[in-house]
């Protein structure tokens, strides 16, 4: 194999699929990335996997002979990265041996590969459901919802994002136990059915993995924007393909919990708070919650005003007031400051609707301007008075 390709391609090839190769792999192989080109296309391919995660880029370059071999993922990257940008590289195998030589203008490098034989297939979807999806509604429902998933991996289920995909829109949700954040996404023209498997009765319901979906944000990112990207699911496992990529994932088995249970129906206390004086106003009050437990007081009395306070014992106060609307009985309630900032950035409205019943129960965010778009549900924190 003998292909020419430029360092800044190549680069960025590599430092995209090595997010798929294992950092303790369980064979020696799983530490490689897979590289193979085709001299009839000229396209130079790379797949990185750890057997959970997979991850394929292809793109142009001269190739001079076929052939494919894998190569230690770490230092072919540090090479790579370390070359002169956009300047030609080569890369040679021989057939008789594993030994793989990369040029540039600069001078060589000598590696060690292993022959591509044993590197282990991508899984691909023949049967099961497939979806074209508009790629920017998917990314409005992960980046909604990606904060809140659980980072404990005994919770397996809950270390995930859960999609639903509706006949016209996407739901996606995600809870640690603590919180919940609920994404609806308008998509009457965006998820085609592609078989006759998926109906009303039958939505896709699948829960993918933090880890997963932070390369498929990365993914989605690049595309072009006129492309539609394609969703292949069976038997636990997702596929998305973009015109030059293809990320495949495991997901997490079990049924996610019913969490539209849990969001009270009524609420008895509404306030109203301009989003970005909320956020800014908790930014501060952080600076001493999280010196000790990362707790903040809301404190609502019947005026325009809503105190905002922290306590950290033996370091300090602080507090502060901001412009509310609300009518009704004096009432405190206090939340984790970090859970509170995490949500209130996703919400893009200009206020945003704080909902709850007592200062025990659980409590929601909503955006003013659409109400069904987008549910933040966080359980209040107990304080001795």
């Amino acid at each position: 194999m003998e292909i020419i390709c430029n360092q800044n391609e190549l680069n960025n090839a590599i430092q995209l699929v090595s997010k798929a190769v294992s950092s303790r792999p369980t064979h020696p192989i799983l530490a490689n990335i897979l590289l193979t080109a085709d001299q009839s296309t000229n396209k130079i391919s790379l797949t990185g996997f750890d057997l959970n995660l997979g991850i394929q880029t292809s793109f142009d370059g001269t190739v001079k002979n076929s052939g494919a071999i894998t190569i230690p993922s770490k230092l072919l990257s540090e090479i790579v990265n370390k070359l002169p940008n956009e300047t030609p590289v080569s890369l040679k195998a021989e057939e008789d041996s594993d030994n793989i030589l990369i040029k540039s203008d600069r001078g060589s490098f000598n590696l060690k590969g292993i022959p591509s034989d044993d590197y282990p297939n991508l899984p691909f979807v023949e049967s099961g459901t497939s979806l074209n999806i508009d790629p920017s509604s998917f990314l409005r429902a992960l980046k909604s919802t990606i904060f809140a998933s659980s980072n404990d991996d005994a919770k397996q289920l809950l270390t995930g994002v859960n999609f639903t995909f509706k006949q016209n829109y996407l739901e996606s949700a995600s809870t640690d136990g603590h919180r919940l954040a609920v994404a609806l996404i308008g998509n009457e023209e965006h998820i085609e059915k592609k078989d006759n498997s998926f109906s009303n009765e039958g939505d896709l319901s699948v829960t993918i993995p933090t880890r997963s979906l932070r390369e498929i944000e990365k993914l989605i990112s690049l595309r072009s924007t006129d492309n539609s990207i394609k969703l292949f699911y069976d038997k636990g496992q997702v596929v998305f393909i973009s015109s030059s990529q293809i990320i495949t994932t495991r997901t997490l088995e079990g049924t996610y919990p019913n969490y539209s249970q849990l969001i009270p129906d009524n609420f008895s206390k509404i306030f109203n708070f301009n989003t970005k004086k909320l956020i800014d106003a908790l930014e501060r009050i952080a600076v001493l919650a999280d010196q000790q437990s990362s707790v903040v007081k809301i404190k609502l009395e019947n005026t325009d005003l809503a105190s905002i306070s922290a306590d950290a014992q033996d370091i300090g106060n602080a507090n502060e007031s901001i412009p509310v609307s609300y009518s009704g009985d004096d009432f405190d309630i206090a939340f984790n400051v970090r859970y509170l900032l995490e949500g209130l950035k996703v919400i893009g409205s200009e206020n945003v609707l704080l909902k709850c019943n007592l200062s025990t129960t659980p409590a929601i965010f909503v955006p003013e301007d659409n109400l069904n778009s987008f549910t933040y549900l966080v359980m209040p924190v107990q304080v001795r008075s």
